[in-house]
Formats: C-alpha cells, structure tokens, sequence
C-alpha cells in the first residue's frame, strides 16, 4: 500500500470536488483542523495546544507531498504552511492579546 500516492488521490478528489484552489484548501484545512483540535482537546484557542495541532497535521501533510513527489517543492510547500498557518495564529495571538475577562 502506498500511502503518500493514496493520500495525493485523496487530495486531489477534494480538490476536484469542491473546485477549490489548493491554497484556499490549505486556508479551510487550517480552520478545520483548529477548531477540530479545539473540540477535542477542550483547550481555548488561546492556548497553544489547538494551534500546534494545526502545525503537526500541517507538517505531516507536507511530509507527504515530499514522499509521493521525490523531494521538496519548497516554494509550493513555504505557500502551503502560510496558507494553513496565518488564520488560525492570527486568532491565537489575538485572544492571547486580549484582556482576561475577569479584568474588564
């Protein structure tokens, strides 16, 4: 069984069938993945736990890609990690920024 291909059938069948470009899937995956890691961690989205989720199943999606293509297509894998990463900081650092609520 060869994971990395059946992984890039998988991707490309959600590509196909949604008609999304692959970077606004990366901006849906992160979201999901966020949120998802929120749920069932039962961690705030201002704690780093959710976010780091968000890291390692970007990581791993990217590890992928690297086995099924042979080697690194950096500037398709940096524009992933960006893509997948900015949202779901931007909500972390700003609910870190926020005041507790207690102190309003």
């Amino acid at each position: 069984m060869d994971i990395p291909q059946r992984y890039a059938d998988f991707i490309q069948w959600i590509g196909d069938g949604t008609g999304m470009a692959d970077s606004l899937l990366h901006v849906h995956a992160g979201m999901a993945v966020l949120f998802l890691a929120r749920i069932l961690t039962r961690k705030s989205l201002a704690t780093p736990i959710p976010l780091a989720c968000v890291a390692l199943a970007e990581a791993a999606n990217e590890i992928l890609d690297r086995l099924h293509y042979g080697s690194w297509r950096w500037t398709d894998t940096l524009g992933d990690i960006a893509n997948t990463m900015f949202w779901p900081t931007v909500l972390f650092i700003g609910l870190r920024m926020r005041s507790p609520r207690g102190r309003r």
